[in-house]
């Protein structure tokens, strides 16, 4: 993909059988590529 960072990260959880001990976890974030800027 040649991403270096990302940004708008969501993170969620469920527990669909706690008797069992199970736990979904979900995450999603937006990739992007940035570069560095000169400084003036």
């Amino acid at each position: 993909m040649g991403v270096n960072a990302v940004v708008g990260t969501d993170a969620d959880y469920e527990a669909p059988e706690a008797k069992n001990g199970m736990l979904m976890v979900m995450a999603s974030g937006t990739a992007v590529m940035t570069e560095r800027v000169p400084r003036l």
